[in-house]
């Protein structure tokens, strides 16, 4: 289950900026170092040992993603960037059944409208996140009509968790 929290925007930013370049000094000297034993060991002296190097990087890129996965995923330092990748993957999980997300809206299913607002509010926080206001603007309309259509119908509006139930609750809906 994933929960939207209050993060600022400006922390969020400054704090996805060190990981993003920590991950990346790691990867260039994974990388450098997977490609020049790669080279050493397996390459030619005065030889094209191109795919030596190729495959020394790909091994570095490996080597990075199983030490963020393993080790950096749980530091502190990591909690902004894993939380906008928690984000963006659960609202890529609503758009992935929105096609039944809006018909149950349209059916007037609660779990269906709920669901909608969730995605309203996690969309409206990455944009707030990410600095991109421009393209949350032409959302502005839609959000505003499903929150007051919420509020008619006496929801709560406050939808920061996401259920995975309401997702194979949603599918049901063509």
């Amino acid at each position: 289950m994933f929960e939207i929290q209050a993060i600022d925007p400006a922390y969020y930013r400054q704090q996805t900026r060190r990981s993003t370049m920590v991950i990346a000094v790691i990867f260039v000297a994974l990388a450098m170092l997977c490609a020049t034993l790669s080279t050493q060991v397996f390459g030619t002296p005065g030889g094209d040992n191109f795919k030596w190097n190729l495959l020394g990087v790909a091994a570095g890129l490996m080597l990075t993603v199983a030490l963020v996965r393993q080790q950096l995923w749980s530091r502190p330092f990591m909690a902004p960037a894993v939380y906008g990748w928690r984000l963006k993957r659960s609202l890529m999980r609503i758009t992935n059944v929105m096609h039944h997300v809006k018909a149950g809206v349209a059916q007037g299913d609660e779990s269906a409208m709920k669901l909608l607002r969730f995605y309203h509010l996690g969309v409206t926080q990455m944009h707030q996140l990410d600095g991109n206001s421009s393209e949350l603007s032409q959302m502005v309309r839609e959000i505003d009509d499903h929150r007051e259509a919420m509020q008619q119908r006496g929801l709560d509006i406050q939808q920061t968790r996401l259920d995975p139930a309401s997702l194979e609750w949603v599918k049901s809906f063509n």
